[in-house]
């Protein structure tokens, strides 16, 4: 449970938790955050989107010392403008990961992010029921494997993406693969040893942060293992996923409700 004074470290999920649905961040949000850091606690966005989308997550967090992005695989140190984890996983172990689900549940629907510059597209077949602006730029699968990648979205159209997600972690040894799910039809497919409390744990190192005296605020089964690494309090928005909302410390409102900034905002007053 979340401990007494204030934490020396907060880091929140974007999607879902720190931006609404209409992917815009209130400007009530920005002035706690501003706040928050002005009472010298340290910021860090902890996100899926990845490195391609690193203007994108400035502007919707534009106080964070630290970026964790593409789930844990890179983390951006942002007053030094240098990133302290670059994590890739190769073609090979990739393609391996995909023909064991699809050994499972049938063919798969896949996407991979291999660029890492401003803007840059994803490859492979196109989803039109994506949800954010996106361009894809057609590949083959074996194209796409010929070399290390950031990750890889993955959707079956015969089952849903939890019960792919579930199958995933069964069939997935996490030596070859972090296998997780971020509130999209994707099963996301990592680096092993990548997922957002391993890239916390770099940021945590780095400024010198004990666990015990971090926050976390999520929305999603990818935040899951933040919340697992976290200490000092573990908060879920009210729109949070069932697997979410079972370890959360504590539920604030949902995130078109500004939850995580009321509850920042309650914690400064206190």
């Amino acid at each position: 449970m979340r401990k007494p004074g204030l934490p020396k470290l907060i880091a929140t999920d974007l999607d879902g938790t720190l931006v609404r649905s209409d992917d815009t961040v209130s400007a009530y949000t920005h002035e706690v955050l501003d706040r928050v850091r002005a009472a010298g606690i340290r910021i860090v966005a902890a996100t899926g989107r990845g490195p391609r989308l690193t203007s994108l997550v400035r502007t919707d967090i534009r106080v964070a010392d630290y970026l964790v992005l593409a789930q844990g695989g890179w983390v951006l140190d942002q007053s030094e403008d240098r990133y302290l984890r670059q994590a890739r996983i190769s073609g090979e172990a990739l393609g391996q990961a995909l023909g064991t689900i699809e050994s499972v549940v049938g063919p798969l629907s896949v996407m991979f992010e291999a660029l890492h510059h401003d803007e840059s597209p994803l490859w492979g077949d196109y989803d039109p029921t994506w949800r954010y602006p996106v361009r894809v730029e057609a590949r083959t699968r074996p194209e796409c494997l010929t070399g290390d990648v950031i990750k890889a979205f993955a959707r079956s159209f015969q089952i849903g993406v939890d019960d792919l997600l579930a199958v995933a972690r069964r069939v997935v040894p996490p030596e070859l693969a972090t296998v997780t799910q971020a509130g999209l039809d994707y099963v996301e497919i990592c680096p092993p040893a990548c997922d957002k409390g391993t890239g916390l744990s770099v940021v945590a190192e780095a400024v010198g942060v004990d666990p015990a005296d971090v926050l976390v605020f999520g929305d999603m089964p990818n935040d899951l293992p933040m919340f697992a690494w976290a200490g000092w309090g573990r908060v879920a928005v009210a729109n949070a996923h069932p697997e979410l909302l079972a370890v959360a410390d504590e539920v604030t409102l949902t995130n078109d409700e500004d939850g995580v900034a009321v509850f920042l905002d309650r914690l400064l007053s206190r």
